[in-house]
C-alpha cells in the first residue's frame, strides 16, 4: 500500500434532488436531504480522497461510519461534503467527515475504509450465491 498521501481533504459538491430526499430515500416523510443521502455523500468524499493512491486492482471499501445529522437542507440546496484523512493503519484509513449547506454545516462524523484487492473481494463475496 502507498502510504504517502499528499492530499489529506477531498470536498465534493452537489445539488439536493428530489431522489435524495427523505420523502423518497424511505428515511422520513419530509422533502428534506436524508440522513442516509448525507452520509453517502461523505462516504463518497472519501473514497474518492484515497482511491487516487491505490494501486490498480486495490480498492477500499467502507467498514464504519458514523455521522451526526444536525440541520436539514431543502431541494435544490447546495451541499458540500469533507473527507479529511486522520490516520493510516495498514489497510485501514480513518476519516473525519463534515457536510455544510450555505447556511453552515450540517452533519458531521467518522468513518473507516480498508484497502482489499478488488478481484478477491468480489469472488469471495459473490460465493455466497453458491451456498
Amino acid at each position: 500500500m502507498n502510504n504517502t498521501i499528499s492530499e489529506t481533504v477531498k470536498e465534493i459538491s452537489v445539488n439536493v434532488e428530489k431522489s435524495m430526499l427523505a420523502v423518497n430515500v424511505g428515511s422520513g416523510n419530509l422533502e428534506v436531504l436524508a440522513t442516509p443521502a448525507v452520509a453517502a455523500l461523505m462516504e463518497k468524499a472519501a473514497f474518492e480522497l484515497i482511491q487516487s493512491y491505490l494501486p490498480e486492482g486495490i480498492t477500499t471499501v467502507g467498514t464504519t461510519i458514523s455521522i451526526n445529522h444536525m440541520s436539514a437542507s431543502p431541494l435544490g440546496a447546495k451541499i458540500f461534503a469533507e473527507a479529511k484523512l486522520v490516520d493510516i493503519a495498514d489497510r485501514k484509513y480513518t476519516f473525519e467527515l463534515t457536510a455544510r449547506d450555505d447556511a453552515g454545516i450540517i452533519a458531521t462524523g467518522k468513518h473507516e475504509r480498508f484497502a482489499v484487492k478488488s478481484g478477491r473481494f468480489m469472488e469471495k463475496t459473490n460465493s455466497k450465491l453458491n451456498k
